[in-house]
This record gives C-alpha cells, structure tokens and sequence, in this order.
C-alpha cells in the first residue's frame, strides 16, 4: 500500500450501517476524511459504496432487507439519492467534489461501455474528483447483475488500473475457519489463491448486505490475476491500511499487469460459447503460448458468430482461457480436429487459427 497512488476501497453495507439499519454517517465522515487526506498526498481514490438499499429501508418503513427483486429495486431508488447525498457533505467539509456513476453488468461486458466507463473515470480523476461508484440496482435484474460490490470494486480496479483494491467490511481478514470457530485463525498474507484450499469460508451476507467472504476472496482472486493488490480487512482500519500498516489480510498481486483488453476478455466479456480442446491443445495454450488451432479442438458447444468472446475448456471441464474467435459456431464444427493440410485439402486456403494467440485471455 506505502507504493500505490490509485486505489479502489469498497466499503459494505454492513460497515455502512447502524444496529437499527439506519446509514451510519459517523462512518461516511470518516472515510471522506481519510479520503481527503490521501488525496492531500497526491493519491487518487474511487470509493464503491454499498448501502443504497439499506438507507431505502428506514422511509419505506422496512425493518430488514426484502427478498422480491421489485422491492430491492424500489429501496435502491429511494436511498441512492441519500446515500450520495451524505457522500457529498462529507466530501465537502474538506473541499472535495463526488460524483456518483451507476454500473450495469452491461457497462462491464460490452466492450464499448467498458471502455467508455474507463475514459470517464479517468477525467472525474484527472479533475480531481471522487467517484462514488454503485451498482444501478434500480434497473438491475437477477440474471443480469453483479451479485454483490466486492465483485464490482474488482472490475473497477481493472478498468482504472488501480495499484491496490481495499475491501472493507466487519471482521477484521481472511481467517482460517469462520470467526466464530474458537481455532479460527487470521490469514495476514496470501500469496497464491491456492494457498486456501483448506480454508473453510463462510459464504453468506449479514441481513443487510448481499455479499459473503467468498465473494471477497473471488474478487481479491480476479483483482491479484491483474497485478493488483488486494487488502482485505475491517471498516475501523482504513487509517492503518492508508498508512502501510499490515492489518488485515494481504492478497499479493501477480508480477504481470495484462492489458485492458486481455482483461476484459478474461473477466468481463459474456460468453457466446465453449470450445472443448484435447490435452495437447492445453499444453500448446498454457505451456508453449501457442494460438488456438482447428486441430485441437474436439467439441464445439454454443452458438456464436465471428468475433464473439467464447470459453476454451480443457478435457475435464476446467475453464484455461477465454478468447475472440475468428469464425462462427458453425463454422468451428466443421473445422473441428482436422489439422491445416486438412482443411487445405477441403479448400480452406490458409485456415486461420480459431483463436490467435494476441486474443487469448488466461482468468486465474
């Protein structure tokens, strides 16, 4: 953290929020005033903030998140504007401009959204002002949504290039088993997502949030994928994080930082498909750094066009890579397993690669 300039911090529902479900502003004032003071020093900070749905809560007189999607939405439009509201006068008792920018799953996955959401963060920035980022649940639906802002920090820190991600929420790190398990104990530095295999972690939300430590580990997962480090610790230890102290729990980043567009098609890009490729085609891919050819390819599932994202999955049914195809679904199939003097024999002149190498993408 003492070596970053940019960061993303993530600050949940659960940390925004008093015992009876009300916003808790002391928090927001302490947060803006920290903000301000990394600011002072020269950093630049985009903060993603839960807590729309619960400050609906208190003037629909709800005393607990709902579960019906029209609700949800109905307590994302009314506190949203009071959730921002508070942002900006905490903000400006220390002279500094919000802005709030909504996100949709589709401002993530199309590629032109992406990029245009990176350009206007990058101005809000280079003007001096804090982003205040949530996500649009007021016109999210369930199949089309982020599920939760841990995930949404982790895209934002891609799109902007953030040199650390904070996520803050109510307990303190990663432990070894839930908190409440008495041989529970705090993970201070994970330098590998394999380092947890044996890690028990809880998966549910509390009742106001929606989002569970395995979310936090998923998005720390897809953030260190990108040479972006993550801190992972409680709300009340944003000063010591801001500071360089080792509180919490660390993901280490990885010592490559793909491009934005690689990035996009590993973690952003839908899907249009699913190319199942024998194991010498994984070994080309992963070992030899090879472009995707027609001859390692065994099933062609999906129906897809040229130029659509699709994911490469090895023989057992992992996910290794995602790519830009250079044919459509039903061209792949007829291509599927013959090798290039094949398909030149069949009257392909010069068959291209199904994916070539500069569009294949690696998520961890």
């Amino acid at each position: 953290m003492t070596d970053a300039k940019r960061i993303v911090v993530k600050i949940g529902s659960s940390s925004l929020t008093r015992p009876d479900g009300g916003l808790d502003l002391n928090r927001i004032d302490v947060v803006a005033r920290l903000a301000a003071q990394w600011r002072a020093m020269g950093g630049e900070i985009i903060i993603v903030s839960s807590g729309a749905v619960a400050a609906g809560l208190g003037p629909l007189r709800l005393s607990s998140r709902p579960r019906d999607l029209a609700s949800i939405q109905a307590c994302a439009a009314m506190g949203q504007g009071l959730l921002v509201a508070q942002w900006s006068a905490a903000f400006q008792a220390h002279h500094h401009h919000v802005a709030q920018v909504l996100l949709t799953t589709d401002d993530v996955m199309r590629r032109d959204h992406y990029t245009n959401v990176r350009q206007s963060l990058e101005k809000l920035l280079h003007y001096g002002v804090i982003p205040i980022i949530n996500e649009n649940d007021t016109v999210a639906t369930r199949e089309l949504r982020f599920g939760d802002n841990d995930r949404l920090a982790s895209y934002v820190a891609q799109i902007v290039a953030a040199d650390a991600l904070v996520l803050l929420t109510d307990v303190d790190g990663l432990y070894t088993a839930p908190p409440s398990d008495p041989t529970a104990e705090l993970i201070t530095h994970v330098s590998s997502i394999d380092d947890l295999e044996a890690v028990k972690v809880a998966g549910s939300g509390t009742k106001i949030g929606s989002g569970g430590m395995v979310t936090k580990v998923q998005a720390a997962s897809m953030a260190t994928s990108s040479g972006i480090g993550v801190m992972l610790t409680s709300a009340d230890k944003l000063a010591q994080v801001l500071a360089g102290e080792n509180v919490g729990t660390w993901f280490a980043p990885s010592s490559t930082r793909p491009a934005s567009r690689t990035l996009w098609i590993a973690h952003a890009a839908p899907s249009g498909g699913e190319l199942k490729i024998d194991e010498g085609a994984v070994r080309a891919l992963v070992e030899r750094k090879k472009s995707l050819l027609a001859a390692g390819i065994e099933r062609v599932r999906g129906d897809f066009s040229a130029g659509d994202v699709v994911d490469v999955t090895a023989p057992d049914g992992r996910i290794i890579a995602r790519g830009i195809v250079s044919v459509d679904s039903d061209t792949a199939a007829a291509m599927c397993g013959l090798s290039a003097e094949d398909l030149v024999a069949m009257g392909w002149a010069n068959p291209r690669p199904i994916i070539h190498r500069d569009d294949l993408a690696f998520p961890a």
